[in-house]
């Protein structure tokens, strides 16, 4: 006696003998499904960031001023702003050390203070840790222009606190302008700057912190470790990683300081002694005319801030990797 086996129903809406009911290209569909749902987001962000960088690249490369500007014609000169930019000695006597040493002292002064504010935090217990991070979290939540009032006003020649401090015990004997000097102007920018960005290294080193093992700093303190031993031997090599993010991050927002340097008196191009490259620009585009010019400019700003960016995505590729 033979028995008959019978064919399970066909699913509504499938055409028969398609493998799990699915239709031919949904795989396809499924494959680039991600892509397809971001696209909207990535042309948007094309037609917003990727026009306007490519349109200032075309213009470093023209005579660009208010007449071709009013005109709407271009006046192309090939590299000449390049040139000019590369064989100005204003460029490597004053721009370029103001922008890239001010970045090494800033990035330095931000990471050491603010590694040692996370130490003593990581020291603290919970309710006391909590208040010290929300009061520190005050100065970075701070606006970049209010902080730069508020040093600006600290270090002010007439009614400064400082010159009034030093005056009154003794110290000085007339008020003493400190944003005349290169050196004394750097110097209050770099207390606005550390100021402004030490708490995101305090937050990030101290997450790190928490996590290197009790048990290891521990073993190393009976085995007669100081603080300092233990902080360079076990503590940095278990943060490497979060420090090395840290130190990108910091370079990539040191070296394009605007508000900060513009903000402050005789900053904004009365002084040249004290322009970096961010200022540079706007004064060259905005105070002159040159648009040409100031957009070269731009682009050397732009590609030394993209090659740290590479630098930042590969260390984050390689944790990833970990």
């Amino acid at each position: 006696m033979s028995s008959v086996v019978q064919a399970p129903p066909a699913v509504p809406g499938t055409a028969p003998g398609a493998a799990g009911g699915r239709r031919p290209g949904a795989g396809l569909i499924s494959r680039f499904r991600p892509a397809l749902l971001l696209a909207p987001a990535l042309i948007v962000m094309g037609v917003l960031l990727l026009w306007p960088l490519i349109r200032v690249v075309i213009i470093s490369f023209q005579d660009y001023g208010l007449k071709e500007m009013n005109q709407g014609t271009t006046n192309f000169n090939g590299v000449d702003n390049y040139v000019e930019l590369f064989t100005s000695e204003q460029l490597w006597s004053t721009v370029l050390p103001n922008t890239v040493v001010f970045a090494i002292l800033a990035v330095a002064s931000t990471v050491a203070f603010g590694t040692g504010v996370a130490v003593l935090m990581s020291n603290l217990g919970v309710l006391w840790r909590t208040i010290v991070g929300a009061a520190i979290m005050v100065a970075w939540a701070m606006p970049a222009v209010t902080g730069t009032y508020v040093w600006m006003w600290f270090f002010d020649t007439d009614k400064g606190l400082l010159n009034t401090w030093l005056q009154g015990i003794g110290l000085q004997d007339e008020p003493f302008n400190w944003f005349t000097n290169r050196y004394t102007f750097y110097a209050v920018v770099l207390l606005n700057i550390v100021h402004h960005g030490f708490p995101f290294v305090a937050v990030t080193v101290l997450a790190g912190l928490l996590g290197v093992p009790k048990e290891m700093l521990e073993a190393a303190e009976m085995d007669g470790a100081g603080p300092w031993r233990r902080f360079w031997q076990i503590i940095v090599p278990n943060l490497r990683q979060v420090f090395t993010v840290v130190i990108i991050l910091s370079t990539i927002w040191d070296m394009k300081i605007f508000t900060q340097v513009f903000l402050m008196p005789a900053g904004d191009g009365r002084n040249r002694d004290v322009i970096n490259l961010g200022t540079w620009t706007f004064i060259q585009s905005f105070g002159q005319g040159r648009y040409g010019f100031g957009s070269a400019i731009a682009v050397v700003l732009t590609l030394l801030l993209l090659a740290v960016t590479v630098v930042y995505v590969r260390t984050l590729m390689k944790e990833e990797e970990l």
